[in-house]
């Protein structure tokens, strides 16, 4: 029987689901499913999870994270990215580059952040995702995460691109949301790349289209001896 793990480039534009539903297809068991969910938008390491794995999800899921991703200065939409409807628009012409760092500051250490409408969290039994289709927003509370770094990697305005390191639970989109709330202009984001779930780095992923059998390797846990 087929056991272990993939570790998976996502493209843009698939749910986390259908990449599952790709790998079943591949490798031919239904025994398949992934650990830390990646939305459509976003692209970059996803584990996937294969047979015996599966029972190993609580252990990946909890693995720190990286992300290299770019927000857009001076808009906020519902979604906090920018494929959602627009809530607002405000100036931006003055924000600096030495201004975002410093907001940025402001967010790296043991923070509480209030999970996104677009988000996986459950309310009441239901994914607020699927309420935030509905047009329903509700309250959330606010959870502890960890952010270990927080970089500026690049500025051209509007646009900003940076480098996150955190710990499970924390929403890249609801970071840029909150430094540009921060900022007095707004923001939203318009690309997310995830470069690393604990050990596993974008540099070992492979590429969907190219997923073959041969990409299947062992998790070295008592569950796999």
């Amino acid at each position: 029987m087929m056991e272990g793990i993939i570790i998976v480039d996502k493209p843009s534009g698939m749910t986390s689901h259908d990449v599952v539903a790709r790998v079943r297809r591949v490798l031919g068991t239904k025994r398949v499913g992934h650990a830390g969910t990646l939305d459509p938008l976003a692209t970059g390491v996803l584990v996937i999870l294969v047979g015996k794995a599966t029972k190993l999800f609580d252990k990946f899921v909890g693995f720190d994270k990286a992300y290299s991703a770019t927000m857009l200065l001076g808009i906020r939409t519902h979604s906090a990215d920018i494929q959602g409807e627009v809530i607002s628009e405000r100036p931006c012409g003055d924000i600096t580059r030495e201004a975002v760092e410093t907001a940025f500051l402001k967010f790296v250490g043991d923070i509480e952040q209030i999970p996104p409408m677009v988000s996986a969290v459950k309310h009441k039994g239901e994914r607020l995702y699927k309420l935030a289709r509905k047009g329903i927003n509700v309250e959330r509370e606010a959870r502890k995460v960890r952010v270990d770094a927080l970089n500026l990697t690049e500025f051209a305005h509007p646009h900003v691109k940076f480098f996150l390191a955190c710990s499970k639970g924390t929403y890249v989109r609801q970071v840029a949301e909150d430094v540009g709330e921060v900022l007095g202009c707004g923001a939203c984001i318009t690309e997310i790349r995830r470069t690393k779930v604990g050990p596993f780095g974008i540099d070992s992923a492979v590429k969907l289209e190219d997923l073959h059998e041969g990409h299947l390797r062992k998790w070295q846990a008592p569950a796999l001896v």
